[in-house]
């Protein structure tokens, strides 16, 4: 007769990775390193009751600090030190003022196309 096998005290269970996954790390590393996006508006009769603004131009700030800058209508494209330099660009003409205005900070991130925004 043969002897049945001998049977671990304790059943093994697999274990489950504790740690972040790799997606996650993905995520977390474009969220670290995401660029800043920004509009530049044009503001005229700031200060007056029939004050106007509209935007001129969108552009991304990166890690370095550089700005890329491109109009609304494509004629121009530039890449300056910083985001503020966009504005002298945008105020030559009397009684307009230049802005930028900032999105908010990213605060998530996918790897699915179907989640984004």
């Amino acid at each position: 007769m043969a002897a049945a096998p001998p049977q671990s005290p304790r059943p093994i269970t697999p274990r489950l990775p504790t740690g972040p996954t790799f997606d996650q790390e993905l995520c977390g590393l474009v969220l670290d390193t995401a660029p800043r996006l920004f509009a530049v508006v044009q503001v005229y009769g700031e200060g007056l009751p029939d004050v106007d603004g509209w935007i001129v131009a969108w552009g991304v700030a990166d890690h370095s600090g550089r700005a890329h800058v491109i109009s609304i209508d494509g004629q121009a494209r530039m890449t300056l030190t910083s985001p503020d330099r966009a504005l002298r660009h945008f105020t030559r003409r009397p009684g307009i003022t230049a802005r930028l205005v900032w999105l908010a900070q990213p605060s998530a991130a996918t790897v699915d196309r179907t989640e984004a925004a």
